[in-house]
């Protein structure tokens, strides 16, 4: 087990954390990091303002849609969706995000990264939960290590 970083530890302790970008194509990384979550004890909950299903069960709109407190925000979309996921997070009180990205732009927005500083929201640029949630498989592990050699992770 590797230590985590602050920003990682901070946001895996919510239990309740909604997945931005949940496809009915299972093949997709935001589906991978729902199932990750689900099998590893959190509550996820899945968000596609497309798709009323995935996974197996209902997929939400948006935040809005979610009933009760949501704990973090995993931002698994296309970059200019970004934004709009942190304001509605700052609408319904939810304090972490969490862009993915492993190569290239991933979600990450720079908007976006503005928004979560203007409204002091946590933000993690980078990096994904299948990096970190035990038991973190090998090529997630060898992916942790070339991107946080590179300062695409949180360290």
């Amino acid at each position: 087990m590797t230590t985590l970083p602050e920003a990682v530890a901070e946001f895996l302790r919510g239990r309740r954390i909604a997945v931005a970008g949940v496809s009915r194509d299972a093949r997709q990384p935001a589906n991978a990091i729902y199932r990750k979550l689900r099998d590893s004890g959190y509550e996820a909950i899945p968000i596609n303002p497309n798709a009323s299903q995935a996974e197996g069960v209902e997929c939400f709109p948006d935040l809005a849609s979610i009933p009760g407190r949501v704990d973090g925000l995993i931002v698994a979309t296309h970059p200019r969706v970004a934004p709009s996921l942190v304001r509605q997070c700052s609408e319904f009180g939810v304090g972490r995000v969490w862009f993915h990205r492993s190569f290239g732009q991933g979600s990450v927005s720079n908007e976006a990264i503005r928004e979560c500083e203007a409204r002091r929201i946590q933000c993690i640029v980078g990096g994904c939960p299948l990096m970190y949630c035990e038991p973190v498989d090998v090529a997630h592990r060898c992916m942790r290590w070339f991107l946080r050699w590179r300062g695409r992770v949180p360290r």
